[in-house]
This record gives C-alpha cells, sequence and structure tokens, in this order.
C-alpha cells in the first residue's frame, strides 16, 4: 500500500504553538501609541423614537476627546442589498434594547464608560413586537419603513417539481410542528477592533471578524471612502462559528473615530454586549408535511416556516431559503421583523399557520410538555392544516 505524506499521519496545527505560547495577538491584544478606548451608548427602549440626545456633558468630562451620534453617521449598511437597514448609531429610532445611540472616544476605558453615564436621551416608547408572531399580527408601527408587508420583511414562496404527485408515491405521509428558540454562538473571545487613520488618508482596521470583506465594503459605504484607501485585516478568531460573520456597528466606529481623532481608537465589547448586538441563530416555527417510501427515500415535502429576525434584515432573507433534499419540495417563508435582538442574527423572517387551536408540543416519546397557540399568519401562507400536525419542540 502506497505511503502518504499527510492522510493517516499527525500533524502539528501550524498556528498550535503560538497560541498556546501567548505569542498570538488577538484584536484586544492590540496597542498602539496614543491609542485611545471607545465605549458604546446602547439603547434601554426596545422600539422608541429618539427625541433629543444631549452629549454636552460628556464632552466636557476631562479625557473625553470625542463623542459621536447618529447623525455623524448617517449613512445606513447590511450584508445583503435586500436589508440595507442598519447605522452604525442609530439615528431617530431603536428597534431593540441594546441598539446603539452614541459613542464616546476617551484616553481611558474607564473615562470612556464614566462618559456614557453623562449622555443623556430622550425617548418616544413605540408599541413592543417582542415576537414573530406579533410582528405578523401588528403590521403597524412599522420596525423599518420597507418590507413586502407591515412588519413582514420579505415574503418567500419556492417550489420544485410536482409536490402533490410526490405524495401521491409516497408510502407515507405525515404532518409535524416544530419549534426552535434560537440561541447564541458564545465563543470566548468577545468582538473587538482597532482603527487607525494614516497621515496620507488611509484607514486600517484590526477586527475580530469572519467576513473582512463584508467590512470592508460597509466601511466604504458609510466612512465614503474609495475601497483602495481602507484596509481590514481579520485578526485571529477566538471563536466565532458565524456569529462574528456580519459588518457590525462598533468596527465602522471605531473607523470613524480614528479619522475625526488622528489617533488609533480600540473596542472591546463586553460579554453583556455581546448578548445584546450578536447575530444568533434564529428562533423559528416550522410546518412540515413529508411523504417517504419504505426505504427511506423522500418523494415529496412541504415546508412553511416562521422566522423571527429581530429588529434588523442581516441574513434573515437568505435564512427562509433552503431547499428540502428531495425530487419535489414547496417551500412559504416570509421575513418579519421584531423589536428584540435574537439571533441570529442575525435577521428577520417568518412564516405560515392556520386555525387559532392549540397543538400540544410533545417529545418523541408521546409524553406532553406544553401548549403552544398556533401563530395567524399572512393569508399567503395559511394553506397548511398545522392545527392536524403533531407537534414536537426541539432546541
Amino acid at each position: 500500500m502506497a505511503s502518504h505524506r499527510v492522510i493517516g499521519k499527525a500533524h502539528r496545527k501550524i498556528d498550535a504553538v503560538a497560541k498556546v505560547t501567548g505569542v498570538t495577538k488577538f484584536a484586544d491584544d492590540l496597542a498602539f501609541p496614543r491609542m485611545l478606548y471607545c465605549k458604546l451608548l446602547r439603547s434601554t427602549e426596545p422600539h422608541a423614537t429618539i427625541v433629543r440626545v444631549d452629549t454636552s456633558a460628556a464632552q466636557r468630562l476631562e479625557g473625553v476627546i470625542a463623542v459621536l451620534t447618529g447623525k455623524d453617521l448617517p449613512i445606513p449598511f447590511g450584508i445583503l442589498p435586500v436589508s440595507q437597514d442598519e447605522h452604525a448609531l442609530c439615528l431617530d429610532k431603536v428597534r431593540f434594547i441594546g441598539d446603539p445611540v452614541a459613542a464616546v472616544a476617551a484616553t481611558s476605558e474607564e473615562t470612556a464608560t464614566a462618559a456614557l453615564d453623562l449622555i443623556k436621551v430622550e425617548y418616544k416608547p413605540l408599541k413592543t413586537i417582542a415576537s414573530a408572531e406579533e410582528a405578523v399580527a401588528t403590521p403597524e408601527p412599522r420596525i423599518h419603513d420597507y418590507g413586502d408587508s407591515g412588519n413582514l420583511h420579505k415574503l418567500i414562496d419556492l417550489e420544485f417539481g410536482d409536490v402533490e404527485e410526490g405524495f401521491a408515491e409516497a408510502d407515507l405521509v405525515r404532518e409535524d410542528l416544530f419549534f426552535f428558540e434560537g440561541n447564541t454562538h458564545l465563543p470566548m473571545e468577545q468582538h473587538a477592533a482597532a482603527a487607525v487613520w494614516s497621515p496620507d488618508g488611509k484607514l486600517t482596521l484590526w477586527s475580530s471578524t469572519q467576513t473582512p470583506h463584508y467590512v470592508h465594503r460597509a466601511l466604504a459605504k458609510v466612512l465614503e471612502l474609495p475601497p483602495a484607501r481602507i484596509r481590514v485585516i481579520a485578526t485571529p478568531n477566538g471563536g466565532g462559528f458565524g456569529g462574528k460573520s456580519d459588518p457590525f456597528s462598533h468596527e465602522i466606529v471605531v473607523a470613524r473615530l480614528a479619522m475625526l481623532t488622528g489617533r488609533p481608537v480600540k473596542i472591546t465589547l463586553t460579554r453583556e454586549e455581546v448578548f445584546y448586538c450578536h447575530r444568533g441563530r434564529h428562533p423559528t416555527l416550522m410546518w412540515v408535511k413529508t411523504g417517504v417510501k419504505k426505504n427511506g427515500a423522500i418523494t415529496g415535502m412541504h415546508f412553511k416556516s416562521l422566522l423571527d429576525g429581530g429588529g434588523y434584515g442581516s441574513y434573515g432573507a437568505t435564512s427562509s431559503r433552503a431547499r428540502a433534499r428531495s425530487p419535489t419540495s414547496r417551500r412559504a417563508g416570509p421575513s418579519a421583523a421584531t423589536a428584540r435582538r435574537s439571533r441570529a442574527s442575525r435577521s428577520k423572517s417568518t412564516s405560515t399557520s392556520s386555525p387559532n387551536n392549540s397543538p400540544s408540543t410533545r417529545r418523541s416519546c408521546g409524553s406532553r410538555l406544553s401548549s403552544r397557540r398556533t401563530p395567524s399568519l399572512p393569508t399567503t401562507c395559511a394553506s397548511a392544516r398545522w392545527d392536524s400536525a403533531p407537534a414536537s419542540r426541539r432546541s
């Protein structure tokens, strides 16, 4: 048998020695001469209009070099063309508890944190939409002014082949109802970024990002800089798992502060902030009708989902487009906005239902756990008999 150089051989990881000896530099390990520290003031309201932001007291605090609000960064950004709906700092409205409203750059983290307490924000609360089901039932007030309908971001219907013919060929057709609670990725390393603005008008950003090219594009758009004058360096990640796959507001904010002050600026989110702004996996209500042969082959599938995408679009429109591996399949998955950060994240989405019955939630063994009210969804997705489907809660 031929000997292989790689397959079946033990090899040391290229970065193993640097990591175990502490030589690897993560984003928060970076330090530069005259570096400033950034902190973000975050919303205490889940859904509200910003009436007034007073930063005068913070600006007078010794050690504070610069303060930014939404008017300093008015250009929106996003990871998909369909959802350019985020601002680095909220302009006129907040959409979840933890939405960034103002930023401070100071000579120490302690000073920057103290300055946040001196910023006064006046809010006019709006109705809170705390779940995808509420988003479907509450078209007004709209969390965003764009979208297919009310607080539905995107209504999506896909069909491949003749689904009814697939069910007719099946030996068994069954219906199931599932609910996924959603989760956060929770990497060991919090999100961090550092920016340097050079005298010749070039920006360099070091960030614990998984998507440096998306960050590069967002910086060019929001800061109105030629892409050739921006360099984004993805530092080694202390874990990410998809939770660092968006351009984030803190990356844009430190870049703008570096440009404004002419000094390096760094930010490291606290663990609490990571939970506020993370792009976790969406809470999702799923109804599925599946046809299978005795040999296990799937002949047809009808799938409907309701995704809770939180306050901003992010990846939501793409998250609702997955296709079942089946010769025939039909998929309905509109997108809804809610005044909270869930997830994943990272986004917003919604999908189908029917009568207001309460299917019981069961384990696979059949023992009853609880009941869940079936949401009322748009007429475009209301053809499924969710009330007749055995339900299972999976997490």
